[in-house]
């Protein structure tokens, strides 16, 4: 019985890798752990894939809120939040940064997983910022609910 035999390129597995899923790093409104900072950029690069860098923060359900005034962005903590897609773009990766606010900062995060199919989560926030009780309770449901590999520091 004939059969039809396919070799495979390297143009084939060339196409694979670049419609492939990117890595994912976020945070819980404090700076990225630098560890957590130096796996995601060493992923993105080794597999030629995007990053995303997310930030997730807590606002109250106020009216402000509502009304789009409920986070207030910190100059210190934007500047270290730019230093991982600085790193990343020296490397030539693509990066996006994200930030989203909500009352329910694990749940928005594992919603923007869902949402854009990361290879690996890469759940980086800097400990001495979060108390041992946060960070505890947020890498817990991070790894139990996420749909993919998740890496913490």
């Amino acid at each position: 019985m004939p059969t039809l035999r396919r070799r495979v390129s390297h143009e084939d597995s060339a196409a694979v890798g670049a419609g492939g899923r990117p890595v994912l790093l976020a945070t819980l409104d404090v700076p990225y752990a630098e560890e957590a900072i130096a796996f995601a950029v060493d992923a993105a690069v080794e597999n030629g894939q995007s990053l995303i860098l997310l930030n997730v923060a807590e606002v109250l359900p106020t009216t402000y809120t509502v009304l789009g005034w409920g986070y207030v962005e910190r100059d210190d903590l934007q500047d270290a939040l730019r230093k991982p897609a600085e790193l990343a773009q020296s490397l030539a990766v693509q990066v996006e940064r994200l930030r989203v606010c909500s009352p329910h900062p694990v749940d928005a995060l594992l919603e923007v997983v869902a949402e854009r199919a990361p290879g690996v989560l890469v759940f980086g926030p800097d400990r001495a910022q979060l108390s041992r009780r946060r960070y505890r309770k947020a890498e817990r449901a991070v790894r139990e609910r996420a749909p993919c590999l998740v890496w913490s520091a």
